[in-house]
This record gives structure tokens, C-alpha cells and sequence, in this order.
């Protein structure tokens, strides 16, 4: 399995930064390698939103799409994605958010595992540089619509 985790300190208020990481549809304009978002279901509660949501992830001819129900606590703050199909074996991230003056405290958690054991290890290798690389572009995307 890939394991990593990254904090950030962004430079916009909570709610923004929920609501631009929950809107997985406009991922493909931002988040490097991603080329459709999609979410198929919403459920809102008073506590709880859930959304089941397709990302295709890849180059334009090698390009996978996998499944995941997609969980915001709205009280914690805390966003909780699994894998229900696709690439990958296993998938659990974790996203918190902590309003610190007028920015956003992003701590982000991913554990995954590949079905392909090939691919695993090529991912592997350069797990670290490409979430750094998503982090940015996240940040980037905050300052872009925030500031």
C-alpha cells in the first residue's frame, strides 16, 4: 500500500476550501492528471453530506476511473472518501480543515493500494512528488478563487 500525509496552510476561510474540495466536477480545470469528475449521487443531511462520484484519472490514452462514496462531516470539519469501483484494490483518504485567522489549516491523509501490482510499484516510487503536486494545485485553486 501508498501511504502519505500533508498539512497546509491555505489562504482562504474553511468553507471555501470545503466547498471547492467537495466540488470534484470542476477537478479536471486544477488537479494535475485528473480528466473528468462526475458525482452520480448526493445525500444531504443536517449532519452528514454523502456523494458517490467518478474520477478519471491518467494521460489521454492511458486513463483509469474509479469510484468513491465521499463523506462530509459537517461538524468535524472532515471529509472521508473510500473506494466502491474501479483501479484500486483500497483507497481511504482523509481531509480536515481547521480555520486558523483567514486561512485554512488543510491536514490530508491517503492510503491506497492498486489492483495492478505492476502499477503499484511505479506509484510507489513517485507517490510523494505527485501529491505534493496536488496539494499545490489545490492551494493554487484556493488563491486563485479566494484572494
Amino acid at each position: 500500500m501508498s501511504s502519505a500525509s500533508i498539512k497546509k496552510l491555505i489562504p482562504c476561510k474553511k468553507k471555501e476550501l470545503i466547498k471547492m474540495v467537495l466540488d470534484i466536477e470542476k477537478y479536471p480545470e486544477f488537479v494535475p492528471w485528473c480528466l473528468e469528475g462526475k458525482i452520480n449521487e448526493s445525500n444531504d443531511s443536517e449532519d452528514i453530506l454523502q456523494l458517490k462520484g467518478d474520477l478519471k484519472v491518467g494521460k489521454k490514452f492511458l486513463n483509469e476511473t474509479y469510484s468513491s462514496l465521499i463523506i462530509f462531516h459537517k461538524r468535524l470539519d472532515k471529509i472521508l472518501v473510500t473506494n466502491i469501483d474501479g483501479p484500486l484494490k483500497y483507497l481511504e483518504n482523509e481531509w480536515k480543515f481547521k480555520e486558523i485567522n483567514n486561512s485554512t489549516q488543510l491536514e490530508f491523509k491517503i492510503d491506497f493500494e492498486l489492483k495492478n501490482n505492476f502499477l503499484n510499484t511505479i506509484m510507489k516510487r513517485s507517490f510523494g512528488f505527485g501529491l505534493e503536486k496536488i496539494a499545490n494545485a489545490f492551494e493554487k485553486r484556493a488563491f486563485e478563487l479566494y484572494k
